[in-house]
C-alpha cells in the first residue's frame, strides 16, 4: 500500500517546489506493479498543488559541464531507456516548450554566476516525460527541461535552485526529478519486482530515514548544510554508488529557501524505501 501525503498547497501565488521519484524507465507509463503506489502518487499531484503557468523540470537524466537548459518550442522525445515493449517508444508527450522561460531562468543563472547555457535540440528525456505524462496528462502547460552539472556537487545545485527561485513567484513550478534511492545492483538482485515480494534492503530504510528528517526538521542554510554532506549520512553509498538520482533534490531545496519541507511519498518500491518530497505548500 503506498503512502501518498500530497496536500492541498497554499494559496498565496507562490509555486511549491518538488523531488519526486520517477521511477524505472517507462515502467510508470506501462502500469507495472512494482510502481502501483508511485503511479497512483503521481497522477494526483496536479490535484494538490495550484496550476503552475509552466514548468522546469530538472531531470536526473541530463548532465552536462555546465547548466544547460532547453530552449525548443516544441521539444522532441528522447527514449533514453532499451529493453522495453515496443509501446515505450512511441509514447509521446506533447507539452510546448518557453523559450521565454528558458532565457528567463538562464537570465537568473548568469546573474549568480552559475555557467550555463541554452540547447535547442534535446528532447524530453524519460526523467521528464515520464512522471509529467502521469501529473499533468493533459499537455498544455509549457515544460522547460534542465539539466544537472556532471561534477555533481551538492552545493553548486543548491545554489542553482536558490538562483531560480524567484521562478516560483511568476507561477513557474519547479519540479525535481530522479529517485531518493537509486542502486541498479539492488533492483536487479531483487528483480526489479517482477518475482515475489523483494527483501527488505536495510541501508535504504536508514537513509530514507536520515533523508526525511533532514528535508522536514531543518530549513533554509541548515538544511542546506545537511543535505550538502549527504554522503557522510547512514547508508549514503550504498543506496546511491553514483548520486544523479538525489542530485536534483538539491535544486528543489535551494529553491525552497526557507520554506519548510514535507514528505509527500513514501513507500518500499522493489525492496527499497523511496520518497518524494514538497517545499512550501
Amino acid at each position: 500500500m503506498g503512502v501518498a501525503m500530497a496536500q492541498q498547497c497554499n494559496t498565496s501565488g507562490r509555486m511549491p517546489t518538488i523531488f519526486l521519484p520517477h521511477g524505472g524507465g517507462p515502467m510508470p507509463i506501462l502500469g507495472a506493479p512494482s510502481h502501483k503506489s508511485l503511479i497512483n502518487y503521481l497522477t494526483g499531484i496536479s490535484k494538490s498543488i495550484p496550476k503552475p503557468t509552466a514548468i522546469l523540470a530538472v531531470t536526473a537524466h541530463w548532465e552536462a559541464d555546465r547548466i544547460m537548459v532547453s530552449t525548443a518550442e516544441k521539444p522532441t522525445m528522447l527514449y533514453d531507456y532499451y529493453g522495453f515493449p515496443s509501446e515505450a517508444y512511441e509514447l509521446q508527450y506533447q507539452a510546448p516548450g518557453s523559450p521565454t522561460l528558458a532565457q528567463r531562468a538562464l537570465g537568473l543563472l548568469e546573474a549568480a554566476g552559475i555557467p550555463a547555457a541554452a540547447d535547442a535540440k534535446r528532447g524530453f528525456d524519460h526523467g521528464t516525460f515520464v512522471p509529467l505524462m502521469l501529473a499533468f496528462p493533459d499537455a498544455t502547460t509549457p515544460v522547460v527541461q534542465m539539466s544537472l552539472h556532471k561534477s555533481m556537487d551538492p552545493r553548486l545545485h543548491l545554489s542553482v535552485g536558490a538562483a531560480l527561485a524567484p521562478l516560483r513567484d511568476e507561477g513557474v513550478l519547479i519540479v525535481s526529478s530522479g529517485m531518493s534511492f537509486h542502486n541498479m545492483g539492488v533492483f536487479h538482485t531483487n528483480g526489479f519486482g517482477m518475482g515475489p515480494s523483494p527483501r527488505k534492503y536495510k541501508p535504504s530504510e536508514d537513509f530514507d530515514s536520515w533523508l526525511q528528517q533532514a528535508v522536514t526538521g531543518f530549513v533554509g542554510a541548515q538544511r542546506s548544510e545537511l543535505l550538502a554532506a549527504w554522503a557522510k549520512s547512514p547508508g549514503a553509498r550504498e543506496c546511491h554508488p553514483r548520486e544523479e538520482h538525489l542530485i536534483p533534490l538539491m535544486v528543489a531545496v535551494g529553491a525552497a529557501g526557507e520554506d519548510a519541507g514535507r514528505t509527500d511519498y513514501s513507500d518500499w518500491f522493489i525492496g527499497t524505501k523511496v520518497s518524494g518530497f514538497l517545499f512550501g505548500g
